[in-house]
């Protein structure tokens, strides 16, 4: 029975990977209404896509999953403040958010875009599955009119399939702020860590059930 008791709390503690609970402040709203950045292209052509949809650990691993992805970086981003930290970044407004560093000819921004909705609940606001909190919020970022348009069309159509509205925020891609190293890989490291095994397997499972075989490695 101690046992028991002693897993219980050490769940409660893990099942959620942040800290804080902030609503959107008046200079989050001025962000929403800001011109997007374009990332830099890296030397080998790749390119950069930004989301967030609950424990940057699930999306992470999720991303990495996709054929054409090189890399996914577990960060902060969609906040006001600078520097954000694991200990602070809900205070200034970021949610937990991933960068996606992928190939533009193997994978396209509208198949990013269709595993993000696949990979959540998409009428869920402020979190994903037990993780709750605006730092969990969920929010797709575009870059330019193009990632827009392609958002937008998506998210029509999704509300067509749901009687409730669809939760992720959209916003002008500013700034991504990459987490501390212990986050990185951090499903892939820590395969026992019982938040992994309670919330991030399952989910991830989850969405490879339900996405294209033929699109994940």
């Amino acid at each position: 029975m101690k046992l028991k008791l002693v897993y219980l709390l050490v769940f409660t503690v893990l099942i959620s990977c942040g800290n804080t609970n902030k609503e959107k402040t008046k200079a989050q709203q001025k962000l929403a209404n800001a011109n997007p950045v374009e990332a830099e292209v890296t030397k080998d052509g790749y390119q950069k896509a930004y989301f967030a949809s609950g424990c940057f650990w699930c999306v992470e691993a999720i991303y990495e999953s996709v054929k054409g992805v090189k890399e996914s970086i577990s960060g902060y981003a969609g906040g006001t403040g600078k520097n954000p930290t694991y200990q602070n970044y809900g205070n200034t407004g970021h949610a937990e958010a991933v960068e996606v560093i992928y190939d533009p000819e193997v994978v396209s921004f509208k198949t990013l875009v269709e595993v993000y909705f696949a990979s959540q609940n998409v009428t869920q606001k402020n979190g994903q599955g037990p993780d709750k909190g605006r730092e969990y919020r969920s929010i797709i970022f575009y870059q330019n009119p193009s990632q827009q348009k392609i958002i937008s069309e998506k998210i029509e159509a999704l509300s067509k399939e749901y009687n409730q509205p669809i939760a992720a925020e959209v916003m002008p891609f500013q700034k991504f702020w990459k987490a501390e190293d212990y986050h990185q890989d951090y499903k892939k490291k820590h395969p026992e860590n019982a938040y992994v095994q309670n919330v991030s397997i399952p989910r991830f499972n989850k969405f490879k059930r339900n996405f294209p075989s033929e699109l994940l490695k």
